[in-house]
């Protein structure tokens, strides 16, 4: 299922748009501020207005582009070409104006989506470990290795960024859809078995009351390898 990011500061619109989404087969998770949208979690595409109450939405943009987000497509008031061209140079993929067609948004996200999967259903290689996220897939030394979906996620989400440390909300709530703590034990037994699997490949280390990261054997004596290839009409202000 997508999952897609909402930015709108207006919640009666926001509602609406996010149960037509729902039932278009989307994941929609809301923000209604421009703070809220830059501590979402990654997401397969964003809608994003750009009046917003406290950044300037085309800043919004630029940042969300910044850190790699596959698919922008802005949704606005502002109707002129001078406003579209701003926010297509801003790192938007597409403009909406509202008020618009549900069927029209739900065309242009496929498009986006379409144009943005081969970036990110890519293979990621981290020392001994390739990482298929089209396939879901695990190969160690070229054999394959078989993970749980819930495993696989895990590892998919902790070799996207090797080294760093991932914090354990942030793991419960992309893996498992919940920042609820009582799912803690069940991040740490996955984690147990995902590290069995693994053998001498890689580590996925402790870092005590705040998360896990990845290290492969070849990070930690002083070299590594990462690389990546790649209806109804809405409305509302901004």
């Amino acid at each position: 299922m997508p999952r897609a990011l909402l930015v709108e500061d207006d919640r009666r619109f926001a509602a609406a748009l996010v149960k037509a989404l729902g039932r278009c087969g989307y994941e929609v998770e809301h923000a209604a501020d421009a703070a809220a949208a830059l501590a979402a979690p990654p997401c397969d595409i964003v809608l994003l207005d750009l009046g917003l109450p406290d950044a300037d939405g085309l800043e919004v943009c630029r940042r969300l582009r910044e850190r790699g987000e596959v698919g922008i497509i802005v949704l606005t008031a502002r109707s002129t070409e001078r406003d579209r061209v701003t926010g297509l140079r801003a790192g938007a993929d597409d403009y909406l104006v509202k008020p618009f067609g549900m069927a029209e948004l739900q065309a242009r996200m496929e498009a986006v989506l379409r144009r943005a999967r081969p970036r990110q259903d890519g293979v990621l290689v981290l020392g001994r470990l390739t990482v298929d996220l089209a396939a879901r897939t695990l190969t160690l030394d070229g054999s394959p290795v078989k993970l749980t979906p819930k495993e696989f996620t895990l590892l998919a989400r902790l070799i996207r960024e090797p080294g760093a440390v991932v914090e354990r909300e942030t793991l419960l709530r992309e893996v498992w859809g919940t920042s609820w703590q009582g799912r803690s034990r069940t991040l740490d037994v996955h984690v147990s078995t995902l590290r069995a699997k693994l053998g001498g490949a890689a580590r996925i280390e402790t870092a005590h009351a705040v998360g896990y990261r990845l290290a492969t054997t070849d990070t930690t004596s002083g070299g590594s390898g990462d690389t990546t290839s790649g209806g109804g009409t809405a409305g509302g202000g901004g």
